[in-house]
């Protein structure tokens, strides 16, 4: 072994990343060990891997996932550093998100459980939704992150100079769509979705301007703040079952107010669930 040969664990210690992390960017083809011994077959890695093992860490440790710190340093190789702020823009604005639902959530623990628990529901009723021209965006993640961040990007989208030369106007409440058919902590299916006229001119490839069709649902307004919406659907479930509704497509929530200038006790949200009677 050379002087720049590093076993996995001395280079483990000098980058913060432990050796299943390690083992696991070389299985993902992230961060390969570069040399090899040629006696034993070992592999090593080299000085010159050490930058980008403290540059995987510190990215781990900001909350850029796996794919995120890949296209970075993939992005960096390639000169492309409109890839690498774009990647750093959109997780700061998910930063941004998540402090703000953290703030939320000390409001509601300060305030005692009576407060914590606070919310507003109307019965649900049976109506006739609109047909809707949309400007969507569907991923996979975890829930309040993923929405936050998709509705940062259509709304980014709508306002680009373009889109504002053609007067694409926002026509309704952004909602989100649920695509799963369970709840699932990290890597949940939805869809955000924004009302518009005009004609849009798309600024990332995976969105999509389409058409939701008129439906016929079941709906509720919850009024209170998000960490209590599961309640509301609760009710939802036990008003189907009592009356003998089934599923008909995937359940959609319209945010009728700013969360950023409504208190949430007063944060308006409606749900609407597709039947069939």
């Amino acid at each position: 072994m050379t002087a720049d040969q590093i076993p996995i664990g001395r280079f483990s210690i000098v980058t913060r990343l432990s050796m299943k992390a390690l083992r696991y960017y070389d299985e993902k083809g992230i961060l390969t060990p570069k040399a090899k011994d040629p006696f034993t077959g070992y592999r090593y890695y080299t000085g010159d891997q050490i930058a980008v093992g403290v540059k995987i860490s510190t990215l781990n440790s900001l909350g850029f996932t796996l794919e995120e710190t890949a296209s970075i340093l993939e992005a960096e190789e390639a000169g492309d550093h409109a890839v690498v702020e774009e990647r750093v823009k959109a997780r700061l604005a998910a930063t941004h998100n998540e402090i703000n639902r953290l703030e939320r959530v000390a409001a509601l623990l300060n305030n005692g459980k009576s407060e914590m628990l606070k919310m507003t529901l109307t019965e649900p009723v049976i109506k006739e939704t609109p047909a809707l021209r949309v400007l969507s965006k569907r991923a996979k993640g975890a829930y309040g992150p993923t929405i936050g961040r998709l509705i940062g990007e259509l709304v980014q989208c709508i306002y680009s100079p373009d889109n504002q030369r053609n007067f694409v106007k926002v026509v309704g409440p952004i909602m989100t769509i649920y695509h799963d058919h369970e709840y699932k902590e990290e890597d949940a299916d939805m869809e955000v979705a924004i009302p518009i006229t005009g004609r849009v001119t798309l600024t990332d490839a995976s969105m999509e301007v389409r058409n939701v069709p008129l439906q016929r649902v079941l709906s509720m307004i919850h009024k209170g703040p998000y960490e209590t919406i599961s309640q509301a659907y609760a009710k939802l479930g036990e008003y189907m079952a009592k009356k003998g509704y089934e599923y008909a497509g995937a359940p959609m929530e319209l945010y009728l107010s700013d969360p950023q200038q409504t208190p949430p006790d007063e944060i308006m949200t409606e749900m609407q669930v597709p039947i069939r009677e």
